[in-house]
Parts: structure tokens; C-alpha cells; sequence
């Protein structure tokens, strides 16, 4: 197995996982939505994901976005998804996605990565907190439109 930066090339085996992830947290399969969504993140460069393999065979990815901090004034990094395939789980494909993200956060001079996860989802919340994550106390709100 071995971890590198997802780019346009491995845009179908990418969409295949996104499209698993999205079915994990309730929402319809699209697959056709999921290939042109991260298209437009990889050509635009909006996002960047690692992406993890064995061979032939894609086994979890993660996507990181780009924000700032005006009180830091350094860029950080939203891990906003971080998906493992079923077959793949308990084989440490997350640990080193996870790895992976630090990493480059550390090499662009981040001053942190910020993620959120379901309250329910006991398996990522230990994952991040064995790395050194920290549960904060704010407050985080959404206007929907």
C-alpha cells in the first residue's frame, strides 16, 4: 500500500471512493456528481487529497481544503473527508492517509489541521485523538441556504 497526492489521473478511482463516502453518511449513490464535483476541486486546485493504493486497487482517500488564519495569519488546512472502503478498515490505510495530511500541513507552513466528525463515529473520533487531535469547545453554527 502507498499513499500519493490524487490528481486527475486517478479521477475515477477517486470518484468511485467519494461516491462510497457519500453513501456512508445516508446520501444518494451518484457517481457522475462525485467525478465532476472532485474534478472541478483537482483542475481548479481547491482541494487536495491523498489518495491511498495497493496496486491496482484504491483503498480510502482524504480531502483537505485551504483556510486562513487572520488571528495566526497562516494558512490551515479543513480535513473535510477521510474515507476507508470496508475491505480495507483495521489495516491502517486511515493512520497513514491521516499521516499524509499532517504531513503536507506541516510542509506548507500550516498551523493546524481542523476536522469535524459525527458525534457517533466513536472508530474516526478515537483515530484523531491518538494523534493528537484536541476536542474543542466552540461553538460552530450554519446558515443553510
Amino acid at each position: 500500500m502507498f499513499i500519493q497526492k490524487a490528481t486527475i489521473n486517478e479521477l475515477h478511482s477517486l470518484s468511485e471512493l467519494f461516491d462510497l463516502y457519500r453513501v456512508f453518511y445516508e446520501q444518494p449513490s451518484n457517481f457522475k456528481g462525485a467525478k465532476e464535483f472532485l474534478r472541478e476541486r483537482l483542475v481548479n486546485e481547491e482541494s487536495v487529497v491523498f489518495i491511498a493504493l495497493d496496486e491496482d486497487d484504491s483503498l480510502g482517500f482524504v480531502q483537505l481544503y485551504p483556510s486562513f488564519s487572520s488571528i495566526s495569519m497562516q494558512r490551515s488546512w479543513i480535513l473535510n473527508d477521510l474515507f476507508v472502503k470496508e475491505s480495507a478498515r483495521k489495516k491502517g490505510v486511515g493512520e497513514k492517509l491521516l499521516q499524509a495530511a499532517i504531513t503536507f500541513a506541516e510542509e506548507t507552513g500550516a498551523n493546524g489541521v481542523s476536522l469535524e466528525t459525527g458525534k457517533e463515529n466513536a472508530n474516526a473520533q478515537r483515530l484523531y485523538e491518538r494523534f493528537g487531535f484536541v476536542k474543542e469547545s466552540n461553538y460552530f453554527y450554519h446558515y443553510s441556504i
